[in-house]
């Protein structure tokens, strides 16, 4: 049988994910932080991980490089709430093999667990808005969260930056 680490902190949606992934013939572990995932993932070595990308107060992506040095085989989905290109396309660069919003429908999910995902990441035309946000959230992701550098190589105020950050613009 697949074991799959779910990583995740709401723990409603970790017993429906887990009763899913369950019908559909995966054992789950499941851990509510960072490090309790790191632990259980070098206790058990699972085949699978799903990684939420808001645990806590923490990103995932700080434990995905760890998590894939020690799991290379593994198959690791991210899930996400806040679903951006910059933080996807970052988290396939540094080890992710899947990236999906919640809510995630259950065939999709078993689809990227298989390696069988069909969705793409097709980039959707965009609103002007949501364009520069995408740009902002790329560029603040390559001064690993340094508003004030951001801001700096963006040319504009931090205090603009911030508002501008504060306003994620709906998906078209």
């Amino acid at each position: 049988m697949n074991t799959v680490l779910l990583i995740e902190d709401e723990q409603s949606f970790a017993d429906v994910l887990q009763r899913r992934l369950h019908r559909h013939g995966y054992q789950s572990l499941h851990a509510a932080t960072l490090a309790q995932g790191l632990s259980l993932a070098h206790a058990h070595l699972p085949s699978h991980v799903i990684l939420d990308m808001k645990v806590g107060q923490d990103n995932s992506l700080s434990i995905l490089p760890s998590l894939r040095n020690l799991l290379p085989e593994a198959r690791i989905i991210l899930l996400t709430g806040y679903a951006s290109i910059a933080t996807a396309v970052e988290a396939i660069k540094i080890g992710a093999d899947d990236y999906l919003a919640k809510p995630v429908d259950t065939q999709a999910l078993i689809q990227a667990l298989a390696g069988q995902c069909t969705e793409s990441l097709a980039l959707p035309t965009m609103s002007t808005s949501r364009l520069e946000w995408e740009h902002i959230q790329q560029v603040l992701m390559q001064n690993q969260g340094n508003i004030s550098a951001t801001a700096r190589q963006l040319g504009m105020h931090r205090r603009t930056l911030q508002r501008k950050l504060a306003k994620k613009p709906r998906t078209e």
